[in-house]
């Protein structure tokens, strides 16, 4: 039996972490079983790999280089993890996934999503999300709520240019899978969108 695989996606700072916290709190208060887990890492060899990525003495990283490792992180993620979990009939939450790449890699970078899609085929298999929470908030506005740009993250140190051109992709993914998709707006408080986002799953039948 195949269990339910849900992602969280969304730009730096819109709360995502904050968000799959008060989650998890809902599913242990309600004695609904699940798994949490991340991207990149997750894994032992997936979070040394997240060290590589993110730390912002790597300045010199090619936009090539940084797509293939988050593809590396997780191929080892999802045979070591996920894929165990999901066969044996699991509920299995993902902080970030293939949407990320796509976004980030794809969209950002430039490298365009016929790339991102053909190196992420061999990590992903057939293991597509079941629904993807999308929490729809602008760089900026995420930035501001977030307190400013974390200057050790080689990813965040981007440019705003480069963190719209993320946001951006993320709207053409949720409009491209739309029945993959649940856009979350999150500009409300965070038992606002706490209280969407569980309505949204209860709709789709994930809890």
């Amino acid at each position: 039996m195949k269990g339910k695989f849900v992602t969280f996606e969304g730009c730096e700072g819109v709360g995502k972490s904050r968000q799959i916290k008060l989650l998890c709190e809902y599913m242990d208060k309600n004695g609904i079983s699940y798994y949490i887990t991340r991207e990149p890492g997750g894994s032992e060899i997936s979070e040394q790999i997240r060290n590589v990525i993110l730390d912002g003495k790597n300045s010199a990283m090619t936009d090539e280089c940084e797509a293939l490792l988050y593809a590396a992180a997780r191929a080892q993620l999802l045979t070591e993890v996920i894929e165990p979990r999901l066969s044996s009939g699991e509920l299995v939450f993902c902080d970030r996934y293939i949407d990320s790449s796509l976004a980030y890699q794809g969209y950002a970078r430039g490298l365009g999503e016929e790339f991102v899609s053909a190196i992420n085929s061999f990590a992903i298999k057939n293991f597509t999300p079941d629904c993807t929470v999308f929490l729809k908030l602008s760089p900026e506005a995420a930035f501001k709520r977030k307190g400013g740009v974390d200057t050790s993250d080689r990813v965040e140190l981007s440019g705003m240019d480069f963190h719209n051109r993320v946001y951006e992709g993320y709207l053409r993914l949720a409009e491209k899978h739309a029945d993959r998709f649940c856009v979350i707006d999150a500009s409300g408080t965070k038992e606002e969108t706490h209280q969407k986002i569980v309505a949204a799953l209860k709709e789709r039948g994930i809890i």
